[in-house]
């Protein structure tokens, strides 16, 4: 019969410097003849958690104790368990390790206590109890949330301001857990929580692409250079794009960041020929940013003002806290805060230590994790999902114009609409960042590169992480992309192919564009969202990966469609403004909005809707109608023209009268 521990956690409180990393965390109550460990086994990283006693005095038996934490790097395992050998297994009873008499085991969660299971048996005799990753994220959570005075806090402008959580208001709330990819969980109670979501870009896809970019072989080395960078080499803000004077008349603000890597589009300069703290720092923000984007959708369908940021790859970093803090304050418009935990990295790895605990004790046992429905079961506006349009039936709708950057607009009539939110991961960045580690030129270029690519040789799965059966309890098969570009462990950009790196880049930002979009659709009440805009250039993956992602989010409750000349969209909307201009029989009017109207691409190519197609045109083809407009768009100018020197020349007439 297994032996039954209970864990004092009275009085339970931070020892020390509370401004140190990863401070110890006392416990005067526990018993200190009880010997704890547990592991959190990541991809990159092991979290260990072990409770020292206290040391005895004049011979009496000493009382109490506290945790301490220690991280080791995944690939260096076997330094992780010499470490262990040091410090006294729980239950061991003083056999040695290794004894028959004794079946030692060691309380264990994340993927690799799967993967690594039978070689810690094999050179430490030690049984991993494996854990739930989710279970034990949340009890960790919810443990120094709820025991431990002075562990949480925010950030802003450098400084750490202490936060008093209200234990009868503790829940609900979001958990932001950033590993290589980034989980967020819904806490509603001890027993009771709920993945919604996650995104594949996450702390692994930082430290993969920096090591491509930098040649970083430390995570710590790559925040260390982002600390001394200028994102804004590489990065293109509002007033590069529209000028100063422009900005203030819009008011917009001309340091808003529109495009992260934007600037490298333009820019005849090589990988080499940028510091490797620009790049860093631009990094570091575009992917910031984008978390802290994603996690403020999801807490505002939600409808959570309590958002806690957990996960290795925070570390107490200033620059990554600030650029969290910022951006939820921004998006929220000072509704949400983004909060922190001194402990973030080892939420996992605490849950699993305490799991020794008497599982009788209610606020100890470990909660059933399911996918959340709210995503999934909503209704539009009118409860229909159209299927077809007309130019009464297409409105509200959502409007995605995909340029160096992602602009989203609500469109709810003619000539009504609001820009509601955009992304700085758009077109730019992507082309930015292929042009960094590929060397194509263009955009075209780069389209052909990632259709020959395999994104998985440099993609980490579910799989990789869990194994073939992926990760059932949450609805993970193991073909998901847990992080885009986390299985890169190479610093070298040599040692991978240029198409792979081309179709990771091209599945991570048409994937993110497509989460982003769904959510912020589901978040306006919206069910039609159209896509249009240069970088989607009809291609037929492109269209594949974005519709993908929303039939994946929304279920089928989202009707995507992709706009005929979605790059050209700009330029057609300035032509139709001559009806504003008195010119009301404009001969292109109709086939105009059957552009705009037309339905989605079905394998790279438009279909024209019934309702709006015209029988006498249908002898012509796309390059005689777009000739056509081009005559027309001719004559008019010159017709334009002609009235302005009209005008002149009455202007002088009447000059003479006076």
């Amino acid at each position: 019969m297994e032996r039954k521990v209970l864990l004092d956690l009275r009085g339970a409180a931070i020892c020390g410097d509370v401004e140190e990393r990863n401070p110890p965390i006392s416990l005067p109550n526990q018993s200190s003849d009880t010997a704890l460990i547990a592991v959190d086994i990541g991809g990159t990283l092991i979290k260990l958690v072990y409770f020292e006693n206290n040391v005895k005095v004049k011979g009496k038996q000493a009382v109490g104790g506290r945790l301490r934490f220690m991280k080791f790097q995944t690939s260096r395992l076997d330094e992780c368990l010499e470490f262990i050998r040091s410090v006294k297994l729980p239950y061991s009873g003083g056999s040695a390790m290794g004894s028959a008499k004794v079946n030692l085991t060691m309380k264990a969660t994340g993927g690799g206590s799967f993967k690594f299971a039978d070689t810690i048996k094999e050179k430490l005799g030690v049984s991993l109890d494996k854990l739930d990753e989710m279970d034990t994220v949340v009890t960790g959570a919810n443990f120094l949330l709820k025991q431990v005075p002075n562990e949480s806090f925010t950030f802003a402008h450098g400084k750490r301001c202490h936060i008093e959580v209200n234990q009868k208001n503790l829940y609900p709330y979001l958990l932001v857990n950033i590993g290589s990819g980034v989980s967020m969980i819904k806490v509603l109670g001890n027993r009771n929580f709920e993945r919604v979501t996650g995104t594949q870009i996450g702390g692994g896809t930082m430290f993969g692409l920096a090591k491509l970019l930098t040649g970083c072989t430390r995570y710590d080395e790559f925040l260390q250079l982002s600390q001394q960078g200028d994102n804004l080499v590489l990065d293109l803000i509002v007033k590069d794009i529209c000028g100063e004077l422009v900005c203030q008349k819009q008011g917009l603000s001309a340091s808003t960041l529109a495009s992260s890597f934007g600037k490298v589009i333009s820019s005849k300069r090589e990988l080499s020929d940028y510091k490797a703290e620009d790049l860093a720092t631009t990094l570091l923000s575009a992917f910031t940013y984008n978390i802290a984007q994603v996690s403020f959708l999801v807490a505002s369908l939600l409808k959570l003002k309590r958002v806690y940021f957990g996960g290795s790859y925070i570390r107490g970093h200033p620059s990554t806290m600030d650029n969290i803090s910022y951006a939820i304050d921004f998006w929220s418009k000072g509704q949400m805060q983004a909060v922190f935990l001194r402990h973030e990295g080892f939420l996992g790895a605490l849950g699993a230590l305490l799991s020794y605990n008497d599982l009788a004790d209610d606020d100890l046992v470990l909660g059933d994790t399911q996918e959340h429905e709210l995503f999934h079961n909503s209704k539009s506006r009118d409860g229909m999902l159209n299927t077809e349009f007309s130019e009464d039936s297409i409105f509200p709708y959502l409007l995605v114009n995909i340029g160096s950057g992602v602009s989203m607009i609500e469109v709810i009539g003619k000539g009504k609409f609001e820009r509601i939110i955009g992304t700085h991961l758009g077109g730019g960045t992507i082309l930015g960042l292929a042009r960094l580690l590929t060397g194509c030129r263009s955009y075209d270029e780069f389209l052909e590169l990632s259709q020959r690519g395999d994104n998985l040789s440099v993609d980490l799965t579910v799989g990789d992480i869990y194994g073939q059966h992926g990760y059932p309890k949450v609805g993970l098969p193991a073909t998901t992309t847990a992080s885009s570009f986390g299985k890169v462990t190479s610093s070298k950009l040599s040692d991978y192919k240029a198409e792979d790196l081309a179709a990771a880049l091209f599945n991570a930002f048409t994937y993110n564009i497509g989460q982003i979009s769904y959510f912020v659709a589901k978040l306006s009440g919206l069910k039609s969202i159209f896509f249009q805009g240069a970088y989607i250039c009809g291609h037929a993956k492109a269209m594949e990966k974005i519709s993908c992602a929303l039939k994946y989010w929304s279920k089928d409750q989202v009707q995507t469609t992709f706009l005929c000349h979605e790059g050209f969209m700009g330029a057609v909307g300035a032509f139709w403004s001559y009806e504003n201009m008195g010119i009301v029989d404009l001969a292109a009017n109709d086939y105009i909005k059957e552009v705009l109207l037309s339905a989605p691409y079905m394998v790279g190519k438009a279909q024209v809707l019934p309702s709006l197609k015209n029988d006498s045109d249908n002898d012509l083809s796309l390059k005689e109608k777009v000739e056509t407009l081009e005559n027309i768009n001719a004559d008019l100018r010159a017709e334009l023209e002609r009235l302005k020197q009209e005008n002149i020349e009455l202007k002088s007439q009447l000059g003479r009268f006076k």
